[in-house]
């Protein structure tokens, strides 16, 4: 697929680093020439110098034949005028943009071929603050996914010593709890890969990724570690985007403080949302920290987009005693340094929102797509289409199916059942199918086991 990316920046240059591996035809733009390089060097791409939405650099970029743009520059106008000169003059087939101004996403009607013609509109503020959300409605997870629209959901937790399954084998999951359906699709030990066998043992500090129907997630986790407590009191460090959006998704069921610098800013949130709390100051304030019983606090939220001041107020709200801390860091390298120690999960919202990009760039029916591990594996939905004469899974066991190695079907959705996957589980068309890759190179294989033989149509 030949694809055009303008913007080098931490998503254009991490969709990049995904989409390369991966035998595309990739081009790179942007006005930063030093950017360009360094990606150049690491990465087997073209890259053009440039304003992004300039006909004459969209042309050089290969645009009159691309298959597609995907426009992620810091300009909201910028990714929008671009996917507009690209369908006029080049008639690009598949057009998505980044748009983060609340104000461009919430008229209708906006985002079509009459007016800007986007096919895809990407916003990391929603990714990020849905993401967020259900961090927070799962206490103790490290990730939570969501497929076939919430039926079914992945979750990651890291096994404590205690946990009623550490220290036995994953075949006694099923003698522990009788009538719940669930399947350890991946384990992470000390950052390497395991694909999980009936005889594997869970140890302690495992990160373990399951699946199960959404009402039986709780279950699943208790086996693991002992199961926290639902969070009441919430403070959010940062009244911006994700900080104003989370607190209202929320704030009806949590108690919700604010902490914003930005007087205009805290006059503006205290007068749209409802019940938040909206306290001007610095999140690295000691005494208001302490002012304002950061030690009741079931969970802080470190949202700004400063890397440094989420780190020093989320390890000093840490400190003076809040139970959980989660904080948003923009530079992807940070994130590995300081998850799992006095910050408890590290949130990447360039992560967050390549997973929601590759769902439209993969082939087949794919439906989404989502990293695992900060981008060390693929979580997939993908849909069976055909019969069993057009297709390599339909009317198949899995035990027949011939899976990429290091990939495993964790479950299927069928209508509103979700069917936990066993070797002899036979897929229908239509069906929901959920896949994990512990190796993304082989991404391709598995997007061709759900192409449509030609006998189909």
């Amino acid at each position: 697929m030949k694809i055009i990316i303008l913007g080098a920046g931490q998503v254009g240059g991490t969709l990049a680093e995904h989409l390369a591996s991966e035998a595309n035809d990739i081009t790179v733009v942007d006005t930063d020439a030093e950017r360009l390089r360094g990606l150049g060097d690491r990465l087997d791409i073209r890259t053009v110098q440039g304003r992004a939405s300039f006909p004459t650099v969209l042309r050089q970029a290969g645009a009159d034949d691309a298959d597609m743009l995907v426009a992620v520059t810091n300009s909201d106008e910028t990714n929008m005028v671009a996917c507009q000169v690209a369908h006029t003059l080049f008639h690009t087939p598949t057009k998505i943009a980044r748009v983060r101004e609340a104000a461009y996403l919430t008229r209708a009607g906006l985002f079509d071929n009459d007016a800007i013609p986007v096919d895809v509109l990407i916003s990391p503020e929603q990714v990020v603050t849905h993401y967020i959300k259900r961090l927070i409605e799962i206490p103790g997870a490290l990730q939570v996914i969501d497929f076939a629209e919430g039926k079914a959901q992945l979750v990651a937790v890291k096994a404590y010593y205690g946990g009623p399954l550490v220290g036995q084998q994953l075949r006694q999951l099923r003698e522990h709890m009788p009538n719940v359906e669930t399947r350890v699709a991946a384990i992470f030990r000390r950052d390497r890969p395991i694909l999980p066998q009936g005889d594997t043992v869970i140890e302690a500090d495992d990160e373990v990724f399951f699946i199960a129907a959404k009402a039986n997630i709780r279950a699943v986790m208790s086996e693991m570690r002992r199961l926290d407590e639902s969070y009441k009191r919430i403070v959010i460090a940062g009244g911006g985007q994700i900080g104003e959006r989370l607190a209202e998704a929320i704030e009806s069921r949590y108690q919700v403080k604010i902490i914003e610098m930005n007087a205009a800013r805290c006059r503006y949130l205290s007068d749209t949302l409802d019940s938040t709390v909206v306290l001007q100051g610095s999140a690295s304030d000691r005494d208001l920290l302490m002012e304002e019983n950061i030690a009741d606090a079931d969970i802080f939220l470190a949202l700004t987009n400063d890397d440094e001041a989420n780190i020093m107020s989320s390890l000093l709200a840490k400190r003076l005693g809040a139970k959980k801390v989660m904080t948003i860091i923009n530079n992807p390298a940070y994130v590995d340094l300081i998850q799992g120690g006095d910050i408890d999960i590290a949130i990447s919202p360039q992560l967050a929102t390549i997973g929601t990009l590759l769902a439209h760039v993969r082939r087949g029916d794919i439906v989404s797509v989502h990293s695992l591990r900060r981008g060390a594996a693929e979580a997939i939905e993908a849909i069976a289409h055909g019969d069993s004469k057009s297709s390599k899974v339909i009317g198949r066991a899995i035990r027949d199916i011939g899976l990429p190695p290091g990939t495993t079907i964790g479950a299927i959705i069928r209508d509103e059942e979700v069917i936990i996957a066993h070797d002899d589980t036979v897929i229908a068309t239509g069906d929901h199918v959920i896949l994990f890759l512990v190796d993304k190179k082989h991404i391709r294989d598995v997007e061709k086991l759900f192409h449509v033989g030609l006998s189909f149509f």
